[in-house]
């Protein structure tokens, strides 16, 4: 599944493109609980077309009903050159977040733009199609946007006089091993908004891999991490069972900055894992520290499909910041069921 910024974008630039009269809004600023991340992009069309979401709903029929109007009053006029975008803020008082569908508390701030330039957002576009990180920067004065090549993920930044997002590659996952419960796992993490690899160097397996949008290695493991080159937005997973593969991939990737690192297996097979990972490897503590396994959160999975969601249900927790409870994690779950 394509990343939805890109989608969005696209969108826009052929609404933009045929003539039609469109907005972008942003999510700049949130206080309180909000239902989408600051980043968060959305294109309106003069037709009513929607893509890509700023709030659970109410907010995206707001601007709807708001700018339809006034694109129906303006339609003898011919479209502006450039127009200079604004702040809008939703939820300020309780009955506006009671309205809005906005949590107790929550306030968010979009900047709409209006009309964008069909060539800038293409330029966009071709930006990131090799996959690299772009940040567009809208002058707040009259609303032209530039963009140019990024080195890092960087949060949006709202400053005097502009406002910077950064777009480019999505989180990525590279996943050891392709069977079952590797495709069951990539399905759902493509679903996702990931963007998935799989080593699986056992050409008999590869030879029943059935997961479309999946990138399928045939090289070794720990080659497939370094050519990875996992960032703060990857996620490096061994599933294949066979510790001369895992253990591999693992190595390599706990010495990378990919923010989720794991292995599935038994507790006496992980115990062991690390234990081959620091006596022959030299892994330290601090890098072993971060392994994660058995990888998943407990929910008495026992199918293929069900420990594939327990597994992506950790990673995303980890991905949004929020720690699992610890007798949440599959290891000690597992300890208190046995105890009691």
């Amino acid at each position: 599944m394509e990343n939805l910024d890109l989608l969005v974008l696209r969108e826009l630039r052929d609404w933009r493109r045929a003539g039609q009269r469109a907005l972008l809004a942003t999510v700049v600023r949130t206080w309180g609980s909000s239902p989408r991340p600051v980043g968060s992009i959305l294109a309106l069309s003069e037709t009513g077309r929607i893509a890509g979401s700023v709030s659970g709903g109410c907010i995206e029929d707001d601007l709807s009903d708001r700018y339809r109007q006034r694109w129906k009053d303006e339609q003898a006029h011919p479209l502006p050159a450039r127009a200079a975008p604004v702040f809008v803020t939703y939820g300020v008082s309780a009955d506006e977040a009671h309205r809005f569908g906005l949590p107790c508390g929550g306030t968010l701030e979009l900047l709409v733009e209006h009309d964008p330039d069909p060539a800038a957002l293409d330029a966009l576009l071709q930006g990131l199609a090799g996959g690299g990180l772009v940040r567009r920067r809208v002058d707040l004065a009259d609303g032209r946007a530039t963009h140019e090549a990024a080195p890092q993920p960087e949060e949006l930044r709202v400053a005097d006089d502009h406002v910077a997002n950064t777009f480019g590659p999505r989180y990525r996952m590279l996943l050891i091993g392709g069977g079952q419960l590797t495709e069951y796992l990539a399905t759902m993490a493509l679903f996702s908004g990931f963007e998935v690899a799989v080593c699986e160097p056992r050409e008999e397996v590869r030879a029943t891999w059935r997961v479309d949008g999946a990138t399928l290695l045939a090289g070794m493991p720990d080659d497939a991490v370094l050519a990875f080159r996992a960032d703060r937005r990857s996620v490096v997973i061994a599933l294949s069972h066979d510790p001369k593969l895992d253990d591999l991939a693992l190595l390599e990737a706990l010495r990378t900055e990919a923010f989720y690192v794991g292995a599935i297996g038994s507790r006496r097979n992980n115990d062991a894992r690390r234990q081959r990972l620091q006596e022959h490897f030299d892994l330290t503590a601090a890098e072993l520290a971060r392994l994660r396994g058995p990888v998943g959160v407990y929910i008495g999975s026992k199918t293929p499909p069900e420990i594939a969601l327990s597994i992506l249900a950790e990673v995303v927790a980890v991905k949004n910041g929020v720690v699992v409870p610890h007798d949440m994690l599959v290891a000690p779950a597992k300890d208190l069921r046995e105890a009691a």
